[in-house]
């Protein structure tokens, strides 16, 4: 079987982010991460089973990583992902397909999401700081996933809206 538990896979295993424009929960989070799970259990490149995972944070943020160690994805196979997640986004009126927003806690701590442009202009109005936690949906690695995927917006690429 080729999906394993993220906890499974190596730091070095290629990862994709996709975040949600708002929470995704109750019964349309179950069908995102059904539909997800049933194409990664059938996942392949080139005819070989990917050993693949997914991890779901705070009901928006959907990371699925491939272990290259084992099995490369192809092109095509990553295309494949991306338009079960779009055929997934329709049937359920949500976006997770990468859409340029940029996300990151207020300081009652939810997450908020917005263009860049309107976290360019709070950072500008003083609402958001370099110790403001952001979230980095270009990392490429699980390493980074479990590390610096949420850390401080002057530690990130965040930094050149902070004054960081």
């Amino acid at each position: 079987m080729p999906i394993v538990s993220f906890d499974a896979l190596p730091d070095t295993a290629r990862v994709w982010v996709f975040g949600a424009a708002s929470p995704v929960t109750g019964d349309a989070a179950s069908r995102v991460l059904q539909t997800v799970d049933e194409h990664l259990a059938q996942w392949r490149a080139h005819g070989v089973p990917l050993v693949c995972a997914r991890d779901w944070r705070e009901d928006r943020f959907l990371a699925i990583a491939v272990d290259e160690a084992a099995s490369d994805a192809s092109g095509c196979s990553i295309d494949a992902l991306f338009h079960v997640l779009q055929d997934v986004e329709s049937e359920l009126e949500v976006s997770l397909v990468p859409s340029g927003l940029v996300y990151w806690r207020d300081p009652a701590g939810q997450v908020v999401s917005a263009e860049r442009a309107v976290f360019r202009a709070a950072a500008s109005a003083g609402n958001v700081g370099r110790d403001t936690p952001v979230f980095d949906t270009l990392i490429t690695t699980v390493g980074d996933w479990r590390g610096n995927f949420e850390r401080p917006a002057g530690e990130s690429w965040h930094r050149r809206w902070v004054g960081g």
